[in-house]
């Protein structure tokens, strides 16, 4: 029988391991027809301790652009022209392809920008729908229908579509929880709110999710400075019903 040393295999197995790690590299090839982008610089950054860092940049020329460079760890990134946010992609191993025009932005090739960009179809196809409510109100008006019916029918309608969107963007963060697209999702459904606050929608995420989700440096902010603010406001809400009450006994 041949017996293998072990002393020899662990070290060959953390060799491989250690050039497999330097192996993995991001490409990403940029098309755009947006006329007014060319000969722009583009960065990418990612929100590293409440500020933007820039990890590469290139120019446009003639509607193309091109990055590459070695992936450390996937984490989620913002493609900017200058100070702007122009979409959101996930940094990691692969060929990333980006297309830029005036009706689409995406980011595929890889598994979590494939996952990335269909989630963000859906919920957009889903606004379009929300959006076509009121245009569906003024055809109805139009048709004779009763005011009074058409508005209980969308009422109801867009409460459906609501929440039908709602646990979509939820279902996506929850099935996501331990890997990027779980947070980065998170953070930009956070971005749409005024100010950090616990919804119940939040509240529903926040109810299953795992350690490793919790202790997400933006998931860990955001729940902060929300509890702080669910506060402030029942400390509001008390003194008004209290002043309220005073008034009441006058």
């Amino acid at each position: 029988m041949i017996r293998m040393n072990v002393n020899y295999i662990l070290p060959f197995l953390l060799l491989l391991v250690s050039f497999s790690s330097c192996s993995r590299k991001y490409k990403i090839e940029g098309n755009s027809s947006v006329t007014s982008l060319d000969g722009k610089m583009l960065f990418l950054k990612t929100l590293q301790n409440g500020q933007w860092v820039t990890i590469d940049s290139s120019e446009v020329v003639h509607g193309l652009f091109s990055m590459k460079g070695p992936v450390d760890s996937v984490m989620m990134v913002t493609l900017y022209m200058d100070d702007e946010g122009i979409m959101p992609l996930i940094l990691e191993d692969g060929r990333i392809e980006i297309i830029i025009s005036n009706s689409q932005l995406s980011a595929k090739g890889t598994l979590l920008n494939n996952a990335l960009y269909e989630f963000i179809e859906k919920r957009n196809a889903m606004e379009v729908e929300m959006g076509e409510l009121e245009r569906k109100e003024a055809r109805m008006v139009l048709d004779g229908a009763n005011l009074e019916d058409v508005h209980e029918q969308l009422a109801k309608e867009e409460e459906t579509l609501a929440k039908e969107m709602n646990d979509y963007v939820k279902d996506f963060i929850i099935e996501n929880y331990e890997n990027v697209l779980g947070p980065g999702v998170f953070m930009m459904m956070c971005s749409t709110l005024p100010y950090p606050i616990m919804t119940p929608q939040i509240e529903d995420i926040m109810r299953t999710a795992p350690l490793i989700f919790k202790e997400n440096a933006f998931v860990k902010d955001f729940l902060s400075k929300a509890k702080q603010n669910m506060q402030l406001l029942e400390e509001h809400k008390r003194l008004q019903q209290s002043s309220e009450t005073t008034a009441m006994q006058h």
